[in-house]
């Protein structure tokens, strides 16, 4: 990896791409030191241990706790890209056309996502005021009123607006997703806070004579890091492949190839989606305080905290469905099955068509299999290191944070690797 920055520095339009990247995310992290106007940020301290806040707090990259103008970060836009993508599965006729148009219709659908991008931010920023308002008591928003909410609501989407702008401006003039990359600068910004709360916790604020404990538990957990890391690569890039052949024989072109199917096909989706879902009803209790003590307030808050063994078990569950879901909603068997027909291609020993969708579909199914355990086990690690050795709260999404930055880090890579070599084979031909 750093043989491969060194290689593409030295090329200027590769250079310059990199540092126009690293000037976008420079911005991105300005902004979310940048307060929103009308609310009193230190009332958060009081429900910093929520689930819910912890789960935006990553995603922003800890701009939620300062509630700056880009709390929000781009999860309007990638809730909006999924209700997009879902809609296109014969859901809406009218997507489902545009998605068939190529690059014309490509560019109806991001118009249509930026559209619902914007209608979901404001819809979420009035509800993430609202709920913080009675959360803290009532004393987040100093003077309460409809032109006060409204205000922070327009603030804040347009915080997130200028985020999916910045990520649009990484994705065509610097490298990588820009989107992702947004999300990869705001977990690793967390790093250096979670590696001081380890160290205060195991080596300032501990007696001498558990030093030595102290020096053991962190060489485990670094080695277990480690290996974690190098499991989590290994199987990001783990793909099957499935053999195609071709109909008509062009000059100069090859008569076979192949499909290639990831084992994790969903990607990170799944262990996001489940977080939320997890978070939610945890924070949506926070408002109803009156009732805790009662039997059935218990357990509910027991069952929606990932902290715990049986919400750990529901989270861990809800990544495993997920996972399925999002993979099918990924690969679509019945639009690859079509592609393939249409290009004269097919899978050696499976009818095209009806056929070809079935087999896409099983071998989806058993891939997904795998890839679901994996990210579960991923997910679940951290959570139950937590639950043993009493780690930071934050340590519990640590699994979630792992995924994000490796499967970026490993995109952005083979991006760079990519343009490195069209650089040679330009040359060449020149």
């Amino acid at each position: 990896m750093l043989k491969l920055l060194k290689d593409a520095f030295k090329v200027k339009d590769i250079r310059s791409r990199i540092l126009f990247t690293v000037m976008i995310l420079f911005v991105f992290r300005l902004g979310t030191h940048i307060t929103v106007p009308g609310v009193d940020v230190t009332k958060l301290q009081a429900i910093s241990s929520l689930p819910f806040l912890n789960m935006l707090d990553l995603v922003s990259g800890s701009a939620m706790q300062r509630f700056s103008i880009f709390s929000m970060g781009v999860s309007p836009y990638i809730t909006a890209s999924i209700i997009v993508q879902l809609m296109q599965m014969d859901i809406v006729p009218k997507f489902v056309e545009w998605s068939k148009q190529g690059e014309v219709g490509r560019k109806k659908l991001n118009q249509a996502t930026r559209y619902l991008t914007l209608v979901l931010g404001f819809l979420q920023s009035m509800a993430l005021t609202a709920g913080f308002q009675m959360w803290t008591q009532f004393g987040f928003v100093p003077n309460p009123n409809a032109a006060t909410f409204i205000l922070i609501g327009i603030v804040l989407t347009t915080g997130t607006m200028f985020v999916t702008w910045l990520g649009e401006q990484i994705t065509d003039k610097g490298i990588g997703n820009g989107v992702s990359m947004i999300i990869f600068a705001g977990i690793i910004s967390r790093l250096p806070i979670d590696i001081k709360a380890l160290i205060e916790d195991y080596f300032i604020n501990i007696d001498k004579s558990d030093l030595w404990k102290s020096i053991l538990f962190m060489v485990i957990l670094v080695i277990a890091v480690l290996a974690i890391v190098t499991f989590v690569t290994y199987f990001q890039q783990a793909e099957r492949k499935i053999p195609i052949q071709y109909t008509k024989r062009v000059a100069g072109a090859p008569t076979s190839s192949y499909l290639p199917l990831k084992v994790n096909a969903a990607g990170v989706i799944p262990v996001i989606f489940a977080s939320s879902f997890i978070t939610t009803p945890n924070a949506i209790l926070q408002a109803f305080g009156s009732f805790q003590g009662e039997a059935w307030f218990d357990i509910v808050q027991t069952v929606f905290n990932y902290n715990t063994v049986p919400g750990a078990i529901l989270y861990t569950t809800l990544i495993v469905g997920f996972t399925f879901f999002y993979a099918f909603v990924q690969v679509n068997p019945e639009k690859l099955a079509e592609n393939l027909q249409k290009q004269g291609s097919y899978i050696p020993s499976v009818r095209p068509g009806k056929g070809t969708e079935e087999y896409v579909s099983k071998l989806l199914m058993r891939l997904s299999t795998v890839g679901s355990l994996f990210l579960g086990l991923v997910a679940l690690l951290p959570i139950l290191a937590q639950m043993i050795w009493n780690l930071p709260q934050s340590i519990g999404l640590g699994g979630t944070s792992l995924l994000i930055v490796i499967g970026v880090a490993l995109e952005s890579a083979k991006q760079l690797e990519g343009l490195m070599l069209k650089r040679k084979y330009t040359g060449f031909i020149n």
